[in-house]
């Protein structure tokens, strides 16, 4: 029992303090009311949970805004996460193939934008789209985004890259394989844990990010982000907010089982 404490007992402690606490304080207030004036009170009720999937108890009938933008959500984060994987991949190679003063100093390119404010960053892209007329748009949102998340798919990659067995490649190659299936037999394989962890840390905060989308797209590009920040925030309603944010919640943890069990019954290499 002391060792429990003394090693799992601090993390478990964090997660309840910090996850597992607010979840069940978030849960509760979507089964509140919002009263007048911004307030939450009682009686419970289940007609946030209603309005989520789209049922307006007000005028008694399905309003499926709310899916709508989930859809929308999901389509700009897996339109976001493929530019990553298009402009990421060819670079963490690049980087990892270099010497080590030239990696050192590419590494060092690729997070010094994280020495500046997120927000700061964000706003530069307006004054970068403006001239071009981009700004507010759906391309615009695109872009702040691959910009954002660009280097959380680059660096799990290149570590990936940097154990790759280069001999792997070179006996496929010998046995008469062309450079492309010596590439996806040889190396590609390989990489897989980084590609998959890049895909994870670029698709799930794009998912739910509000302020590249606010800033750069608009009132026409409004994710699902925009609209929970909108309930904490303009509208002052908690409740729906707290609602939102679990459907949210549950799109990602639904997502992550089923890739889970995917991977757990054929394997990484096939799943992929």
């Amino acid at each position: 029992m002391r060792r429990f404490l003394a090693t799992l007992g601090p993390a478990v402690l964090w997660l309840l303090a910090f996850l597992v606490v607010p979840s069940v304080i978030m849960f509760g207030y979507s089964l509140l009311t919002r009263t007048d004036l911004a307030q939450v009170g009682l009686p419970w009720t289940l007609e946030n949970w209603q309005r989520v999937f789209g049922y307006d108890a007000l005028f008694q009938e399905w309003v499926p805004d709310n899916l709508r933008v989930l859809w929308r959500s999901l389509l700009v984060a897996a339109g976001t996460t493929l530019l990553c994987v298009l402009m990421g991949y060819p670079l963490a190679f690049y980087i990892a193939r270099q010497d080590a003063r030239h990696k050192n100093l590419l590494l060092l390119l690729l997070i010094i934008p994280f020495w500046t404010n997120f927000l700061i960053r964000v706003y530069a892209w307006i004054l970068i789209l403006r001239p071009f007329d981009l700004v507010p748009s759906l391309t615009a949102t695109f872009l702040g985004m691959v910009y954002a998340l660009v280097p959380f798919f680059v660096l799990p990659v290149y570590s990936s890259v940097e154990k790759v067995d280069w001999r792997l490649l070179e006996a496929a190659q010998d046995l008469g394989a062309t450079p492309a299936r010596a590439f996806l037999t040889g190396v590609f394989p390989q990489t897989l844990p980084g590609l998959v962890a890049g895909v994870l840390l670029t698709f799930i905060p794009a998912l739910g990010m509000f302020v590249v989308s606010d800033i750069l797209g608009g009132a026409k590009t409004a994710l699902i982000g925009n609209l929970i920040q909108n309930q904490f925030g303009q509208a002052g309603d908690w409740p729906y907010g707290s609602a939102l944010s679990f459907l949210l919640m549950g799109v990602v943890l639904l997502g992550l089982w089923l890739y889970a069990r995917l991977a757990g019954e054929k394997g990484l290499e096939e799943l992929v």
